[in-house]
């Protein structure tokens, strides 16, 4: 063989050689990049969801401590406030005093407290009440209110309490004298907003006769059974009224010096009269009340001054009110019902 043919055929020998070198060297080299990308790319993916083994029961405490941090941010979740017209309110209600009531059902509402002291569960009340009965000998007549008169505040979404003010002894009844010791006796309770005046045997016929207070005086009994459902006279403001904490201080409370039967009623209509106020009042239908028969307290004879009081009060109703107001509490009780406050006021 001719040697520049052997040495021609060793050189491309030579070149092939290097040539597959070359290609196997730059195969290794992608394959070896895109294993590396690869390894990169989980690494990256699992980065975030690694996790740092726990000691048994550590996953438990935790559950538990996410749970409970829930549990107290929704219990002290502020509530929504309650809507200006209840919607529990179903209109005409019926009222029976023939049969003896049982008030077992009524204690039994388990957001009822002590001393009947009432707050809607669902929503924040848009009026806080105190309700006041001024009383005396009238224990049947006060179950059938009590019957009665819950069920309807509650649907009226109310935040309420029931203060019965017993007039202690046997001197003659003063009704505004009472009403105003229940007033004082209920702020040392509650920062009440609104105060409702309630004799114990009238019982609404209507559950949107609403038991607050409006941005007028509100008469609550404005068509009652005893009167034919019709008012008596533009002027009466008796049997039950509504009045807010700024309307009832305008006029000094009521009188403290109307012993007996009528006139206090009247006093207090001259004086929200020469404070400038006017008198709000429910429709005839949605202000009908039944009045529950009672014979009069033999200690609550017709005041014989009652007329002549009428005539001044515009010169007595500064210096004759809750200004003036002087009394002894004997006795507090607390029923699931309602808070009886037993009093002395004095003698005419």
């Amino acid at each position: 063989m001719d040697p520049r043919s052997s040495c021609s055929l060793l050189y491309r020998t030579c070149s092939l050689v290097v040539v597959l070198c070359a290609l196997h060297i730059s195969i290794m080299l992608v394959f070896c990049l895109r294993d590396t990308g690869t390894e990169s790319d989980h690494a990256h993916r699992h980065r975030h969801v690694h996790r740092i083994p726990q000691p048994r029961g550590a996953s438990v405490r935790m559950n538990t401590r996410i749970a409970t941090t829930v549990a107290t941010t929704t219990d002290q979740q502020e509530l929504e406030r309650c809507p200006e017209v209840s919607p529990l309110l179903v209109g005409a209600v019926r009222v029976d005093f023939s049969q003896k009531v049982n008030l077992t059902e009524v204690k039994h509402n388990p957001q009822l407290s002590d001393g009947g002291r009432y707050k809607p569960r669902e929503c924040v009340s848009l009026h806080k009440v105190a309700i006041i009965i001024p009383f005396r000998n009238r224990e049947q007549l006060l179950e059938y209110w009590l019957y009665n008169l819950h069920p309807v505040l509650q649907r009226q979404q109310l935040e309420y309490t029931v203060y019965v003010i017993q007039q202690d002894g046997e001197d003659t009844f003063n009704r505004a004298k009472l009403l105003n010791v229940g007033y004082i006796e209920a702020l040392k309770n509650y920062d009440y907003e609104c105060f409702v005046f309630s004799d114990v045997y009238l019982i609404p016929l209507d559950d949107r006769n609403l038991y607050h207070c409006f941005k007028q005086p509100r008469h609550l009994a404005v068509s009652m059974d005893k009167f034919g459902y019709r008012l008596p006279y533009n002027q009466y403001f008796g049997d039950a009224c509504a009045m807010s904490k700024e309307q009832f201080l305008k006029i000094n409370g009521f009188p403290n010096n109307y012993w007996g039967w009528g006139g206090e009623d009247d006093d207090i209509y001259n004086r929200l009269s020469f404070r400038g106020m006017s008198i709000s009042r429910p429709d005839a239908v949605i202000g009908r009340c039944k009045v529950i028969r009672h014979e009069r307290d033999r200690l609550n004879e017709p005041n014989p001054r009652r007329f002549d009081q009428i005539a001044h009060t515009r010169e007595t109703m500064d210096s004759d009110g809750i200004n003036s107001l002087s009394y002894r509490v004997v006795k507090i009780e607390k029923d699931k019902l309602f808070t009886r406050i037993i009093v002395d006021i004095g003698k005419p």
